[in-house]
């Protein structure tokens, strides 16, 4: 075996597989639910979400979207209902362990004693960082009220998923949480 075969089963060796989990998919209807999915609404940051941010403009394009497609007209200036968004992104490293192991053992038989030692090396390489995304969506009448619909959705991907990207994140985590909108009420739901 030439070296260029080994260091490709080691290149291979050392590459992590991507994860994604379901989306886990929460909502709730208000006491009107014939009010929703009509008339205009608008989009708005809620009060733990930067507006100003880029990944904000990204979830909430996402959000316009699914908004447009439910029946709503989505505006800019004042409407009759506000959808209240809500974005938030945990990163966490995985538990990070020693990539070299050591094991030993003894047998005792008909013709002696033996004494083995083994060592195992990890060629994976560091597992990947962990993104939590969660989106929660409230939508209430522009002009106050209670919510006449909230709902909250999450999901985890490794960083070297194409889900760790906003982009894909928020098309992913929108599409399930506003399929079968308006949803039954207090049900949680797992989306794949």
């Amino acid at each position: 075996m030439g070296f260029a075969a080994i260091a490709s089963i080691a290149a291979s060796a050392c590459t992590t597989p991507a994860y994604v989990s379901p989306v886990e998919v929460t909502r709730f209807t208000g006491a009107t639910p014939a009010e929703l999915g009509m008339g205009t609404i608008n989009v708005e940051a809620g009060m733990s979400t930067d507006e100003q941010s880029i990944e904000f403009s990204i979830y909430e394009e996402a959000l316009k979207t699914r908004l447009d497609g439910l029946g709503y007209n989505v505006v800019d200036e004042t409407a009759r209902q506000t959808a209240v968004l809500e974005v938030a992104r945990l990163v966490t490293p995985p538990d990070r362990r020693s990539p070299v192991s050591v094991g030993g053992g003894g047998a005792v038989g008909s013709y002696g004693q033996s004494v083995g030692l083994g060592i195992g090396v990890d060629l994976s390489g560091p597992a990947p960082d962990r993104i939590y995304t969660e989106v929660t969506v409230y939508i209430r009448p522009a002009d106050g009220g209670g919510n006449l619909w909230e709902g909250r959705a999450n999901f985890t991907a490794t960083e070297n998923s194409e889900f760790a990207q906003p982009a894909m994140a928020a098309d992913r985590v929108m599409s399930a949480l506003f399929e079968g909108f308006p949803g039954r009420t207090g049900e949680t739901i797992s989306v794949e």
